[in-house]
């Protein structure tokens, strides 16, 4: 993979120029691009800028998030060729920084669950995730050194999991969603991919401003509770060993670990977190599904049925829960520094025609706690586990995620 940190390093030293590092970026995809099917549109002759502290680096943007000067298509024929005038804040902002929006990369519809023509790095036959499909693999596979995704269920972690890749789902609302499709407002969060923690650490303290999140520690020993999320039944065996590997390397690098078990309210929060998508998907999709049913795919079109058949007093019921259960988890972090949990089922199920389960990332999106995944070196498909932190400090989730990373690499 193409590391951010890498290249910035390399031109900081002058031994690669910005123009230098975007070219690399050309011939991976040249090079993988055909196979893999990550992209939607490609930037022919974009600005390269050569100052900045993200000068160089070429970003892929998902479909659903606006970039001027590229098609923003949601992954639908109904918004076939439509151009937004402007940018999306979160790429407004990365521009500023000198970063390179090189692509469009594919979602499903909407960002729901029908699957892109995007396939799976490691495996053609296997899914990369979804629905950001193409933002995951482009990381995976080398072609780009960050691409931003959004996540309403498990649309980051699940994926990066899936590619090999690091991903942060932010604490919600930290990167604003001005200028990206809704399905959610509740629930929708933009996060980002790259090679490997520390990038994604670099990444998110420039896009946000805030560079403590870059230089948070771990303390000496940091207090982990070891999450199963029994309540979202069992994962698979290579997900039980990526999650006993990371322990392991925890445990190396000094954390204390403990078994955790949730409470019930995070169990009844979990339970609930398809109510909410779906009711507020119905609404924030009105014109397409209203005007445009014919054309929305079939499994955009199933949730926008069962949104519309869901009641607002079971609605706002399934809010007081997420609000309960995110007061239980506030007083939770207290004796705890970070959790680690499954990214996913297992490793990239055999097809095309699924983006894989979300049920280990939902609770998580609900909670609006920021997420990391990590990469766990092992068999031929990679898998992840995921380190979740108390909201707002997302700086200890990256340095916790960092510290099991390195352990895991030694």
């Amino acid at each position: 993979m193409l590391s951010l940190l890498d290249l910035r390093a390399r031109i900081d030293a002058g031994t690669l120029t910005p123009t230098g590092a975007i070219d690399l970026c050309r011939a991976a995809i040249a090079d993988r691009e055909p196979e893999l099917h990550a992209f939607v549109t490609l930037d022919g002759a974009p600005a390269i800028l050569e100052t900045g502290p993200l000068a160089g680096i070429a970003v892929g943007v998902k479909d659903i998030i606006d970039s001027a000067g590229l098609p923003t298509q949601m992954g639908s024929s109904i918004y076939q060729g439509w151009h937004p005038r402007g940018d999306a804040a979160v790429v407004a902002r990365l521009k500023s920084l000198g970063a390179v929006a090189l692509a469009k990369t594919t979602t499903t519809a909407f960002a729901s669950s029908d699957p892109t023509a995007t396939v799976n790095p490691h495996d053609p036959g296997h899914t990369p995730g979804g629905s950001s499909a193409g933002s995951a693999a482009a990381v995976g596979a080398g072609m780009l050194p960050l691409a931003l995704g959004t996540q309403t269920a498990g649309s980051v972690i699940r994926p990066a999991s899936y590619c090999g890749c690091a991903a942060v789902k932010p604490s919600f609302r930290l990167i604003p969603t001005v200028g990206v499709k809704t399905y959610s407002w509740a629930l929708d969060t933009v996060g980002l991919f790259a090679a490997g923690v520390a990038d994604v650490a670099h990444a998110l303290a420039l896009v946000t401003g805030r560079p403590q999140i870059e230089g948070a520690e771990t303390g000496s020993a940091p207090r982990i509770g070891l999450v199963r999320q029994e309540f979202a039944e069992a994962p698979e065996p290579e997900a039980e060993a990526a999650l006993a590997r990371a322990r392991q390397a925890a445990e190396r690098a000094g954390a204390r670990l403990t078994d955790l078990m949730l409470p019930p309210e995070l169990a009844e929060a979990w339970e609930r977190h398809r109510i909410i998508q779906n009711y507020e998907g119905r609404l924030a999709l009105a014109w397409e599904y209203d005007t445009q049913a014919g054309s929305l795919p079939p499994l955009v079109r199933a949730h926008l049925d069962a949104g519309a058949a869901i009641a607002p007093a079971a609605y706002d019921d399934a809010r007081r829960h997420a609000h309960r259960a995110r007061r239980v988890l506030k007083d939770l972090f207290a004796g705890y520094d970070a959790i680690l949990t499954f990214s996913a089922p297992g490793p990239a199920p055999v097809t095309l025609a699924s983006t894989g389960d979300p049920r280990f990332n939902q609770l998580w999106t609900l909670m609006g706690v920021p997420c990391v995944n990590v990469p766990v070196p092992g068999d031929r498909l990679p898998i992840g586990v995921q380190v979740i932190g108390r909201f707002g400090d997302d700086g200890r989730a990256l340095a916790v995620a960092r510290m099991i990373e390195d352990a895991l690499r030694n």
